[in-house]
């Protein structure tokens, strides 16, 4: 079967504290997803189960990214989870040692089979 992409969200999540990298891409996915609402399935004869959810997460540290606990933030479809290099740390301010920001960029796609 060839998938057709349906939907395209991207977000950025921020741990300002803590350089949690899972916590930064759980915010991002659920940016990304916010705002949506993905009722046109119904038209085509499928349902939310029926979706394919691929997540790109970039963070510096993608090897920190609990893959599993992002896929979480996501509640339908067949949901796999890669994490790449890219996102963005922030150094410390020059008066706080240790302390920079942590920040992910999501791209949560949608596609379903064709039939």
């Amino acid at each position: 079967m060839t998938r057709v992409r349906c939907v395209t969200e991207m977000g950025m999540g921020v741990d300002v504290h803590g350089r949690d990298a899972t916590k930064a891409a759980k915010r991002a996915v659920s940016d990304a997803i916010r705002h949506s609402s993905l009722g046109f399935f119904r038209m085509i004869g499928k349902t939310a189960n029926d979706m394919f959810v691929d997540v790109t997460i970039g963070v510096p540290n993608p090897e920190a990214v609990d893959k599993e606990a992002v896929a979480k933030e996501l509640p339908y479809g067949s949901v796999t989870v890669t994490a790449v290099k890219g996102g963005l740390e922030i150094p410390s301010a020059t008066e706080v040692a240790n302390d920079p920001i942590l920040i992910a960029n999501a791209a949560v796609i949608v596609s379903f089979d064709r039939d």
